[in-house]
């Protein structure tokens, strides 16, 4: 079902060569994630949703890169780790889908990320973009506690050209579907930065999860 070994590298270099201008990608996503559509939302208690006090200020300056290093060159993602919900899930690719979504990973799987190569890769400069599923109908997904995130927190991105990216949370915040600020979510600040997205908000039957958890963080620290 996915490419691998070499055919995997190259196709994701060709789909990095072949990136839609930003103002082309910004167009598509204003509209918001195909994978947020499918959450299933069957369960008595439903995901954490972020607190007020979690909002992103764009008042804080960037996050200062441990060692005064600069933004990596580009190279595809392997694993995503936040020690703070144990999350710890493998990272495949996902691209557009035929009516213009951003494809997610299979449901099947509650444990998988998906790196959507029409951004950056995590640690470029730009706005790199993991997706993944908040849950399946056999219960909680990868990532099922997103919204229970602190300010401070960490990401770990495990690259394939053995570094690791790590990201420090700056806010956490849920937005309507029918009013997603593309620009503010995706928009490059011009420094290496992180967004971990899922389904959030109210649910209902007919429309699945009217929202969006996004995760705002900054590149902190690469080991």
């Amino acid at each position: 079902m996915y490419a691998s070994g070499l055919s995997e590298l190259v196709e994701v270099e060709e789909r990095k060569r072949k990136r839609a201008p930003w103002g082309v990608i910004a167009l598509v996503l204003l509209t918001g994630l195909a994978l947020i559509r499918n959450g299933s939302g069957e369960f008595d208690v439903g995901p954490p949703q972020p607190a007020q006090a979690a909002a992103a200020d764009s008042r804080v300056p960037g996050a200062t890169v441990a060692g005064g290093r600069q933004a990596l060159p580009f190279a595809a993602p392997d694993r995503v780790r936040i020690p703070s919900i144990r999350v710890d899930a493998p990272i495949i690719t996902v691209g557009l889908d035929s009516n213009g979504w951003v494809g997610a990973p299979p449901p099947e799987d509650p444990n998988l990320a998906g790196w959507f190569t029409g951004a950056v890769s995590p640690g470029e400069k730009g706005t790199a973009v993991i997706v993944g599923h908040v849950d399946n109908k056999q219960g909680p997904a990868v990532f099922y506690g997103l919204g229970s995130l602190k300010k401070g927190n960490r990401i770990e991105v495990a690259r394939k050209d053995g570094k690791t990216a790590v990201f420090e949370i700056y806010g956490i915040e849920v937005f309507a579907k029918n009013n997603f600020p593309g620009d503010r979510v995706y928009g490059s600040k011009g420094t290496p930065e992180l967004r971990v997205i899922t389904c959030g908000g109210g649910f209902s039957k007919q429309h699945g999860y009217d929202g969006n958890v996004v995760v705002f963080a900054r590149l902190a620290e690469v080991r």
